[in-house]
């Protein structure tokens, strides 16, 4: 019996594989009740001959029940996705009681009219007439509330399902859009430190170009290859170029602390989410001091989870860690740490592993400026 509430095949395409699931929890259902009538007729006591006619009884009782529990399946998935109103819904299924009732009667007259005569099946019709119809609407109520929950319930979970896809492609359109929105940050700001370079050095401006270029071939080889994933090692080469560019404007007032273990630089990582952070200890933490400023950048394995620890921390004069929270408050003489850059990676970790990647900001005015991320792997 093909599942109606899926959307029919389209003409000449694949024929639709028949759903077994409700008719095997209906069988499952049919097989233990006979079980259980045979145990309840059962006296062990009298022999192997109580057993048999325990058996033959409740085939005898329970066949028309279980035929007609059958019909009872295609009635409510043809009832299920129509809406109607609760009385309608009520009477239908009370008329359908009594005619599951009735058609039960009927099968037990017809097998006692064939097995043993009329006067029998008359006899026996008398006595059930009322236990068989009380039986009918119990039996019904039964199986089409069994059968209901259970289609209810499939339905639920392939709207869950459709849920959940719709929400991974929103989340994958904005990952993208994200994305886009980090490189062009980085190519304005590093354009602009090149822009400055080539006032000052024009020579050295040239040698910082070719570096660039080799920046913007990691840029565009993870949009043209779509990777969703970089090893750590090719992310802090190409922050190692991005500081090179650095140094060559701020000279010795950047000062650089790698602390990386090498267990880590395999370990897998969204491409550009080191170089924002660092980027942004540049500009904030080190160009706007005339003495400069130290930046830090650690990865170790985390002895807990084995995740990936990563920190980007500078000494610079950090900020009020309620600005980061309210972009607008009232300046205090510090410049705020939000962002395209800090803001973004915000979201791309919230969306790209479903919550579990953690980024942590550590500041207070005048105590620098760190950045924690722990990377599930």
């Amino acid at each position: 019996m093909p599942d109606h509430s899926d959307p029919a095949p389209t003409p000449g395409g694949p024929r639709r594989r028949t759903d077994w699931k409700p008719w095997l929890v209906y069988a499952a259902g049919c097989l233990l009740s006979w079980l259980l009538y045979v145990l309840a007729g059962t006296e062990f006591q009298r022999g192997i001959w109580q057993l048999w006619e325990a058996v033959y009884q409740a085939t005898l009782q329970l066949w028309p029940a279980m035929l007609l529990g059958a019909l009872v399946l295609p009635w409510v998935r043809w009832l299920q996705p129509r809406t109607l109103p609760p009385f309608a819904t009520v009477t239908l299924h009370t008329a359908c009681a009594l005619l599951f009732g009735a058609l039960w009667q009927a099968l037990d007259f017809t097998t006692s009219l064939l097995l043993f005569g009329a006067d029998h099946a008359f006899a026996v019709f008398a006595q059930t007439l009322l236990w068989r119809a009380i039986w009918g609407a119990v039996v019904y109520t039964a199986i089409a509330t069994g059968f209901t929950a259970l289609l209810e319930a499939r339905r639920a979970r392939r709207a869950a399902l459709a849920a959940a896809q719709a929400e991974s492609a929103l989340a994958q359109a904005e990952l993208a859009a994200i994305t886009g929105k980090l490189n062009p940050h980085f190519l304005f700001n590093t354009l602009n430190t090149l822009i400055a370079l080539t006032r000052k050095d024009p020579q050295a401006a040239e040698a910082a170009l070719m570096r660039f270029a080799g920046m913007l071939r990691y840029v565009l080889d993870t949009k043209r290859s779509a990777a969703d994933r970089v090893a750590l090692a090719d992310e802090v080469a190409f922050v190692r170029d991005y500081l090179a560019l650095e140094s060559l404007r701020l000279g010795a007032r950047l000062r650089i602390d790698w602390q990386l273990d090498p267990a880590t630089l395999q370990d897998e990582i969204p491409p550009l989410s080191l170089q924002p952070l660092v980027e942004n200890s540049v500009l904030h933490g080190v160009a706007p001091r005339l003495q400069g400023g130290c930046i830090r950048i650690v990865s170790e394995r985390n002895g807990l989870n084995r995740g990936l620890d990563l920190t980007v921390a500078d000494d610079g004069p950090g900020c009020d860690p309620a600005r980061l929270a309210d972009p607008g408050a009232p300046a205090d003489g510090h410049a705020p740490r939000t962002g395209i850059g800090l803001n973004a990676l915000k979201r791309r970790f919230a969306l790209d592993y479903d919550g579990r990647a953690r980024l942590r900001v550590h500041t207070a005015p005048g105590a620098g400026f760190r950045v924690d991320l722990w990377i599930p792997q």
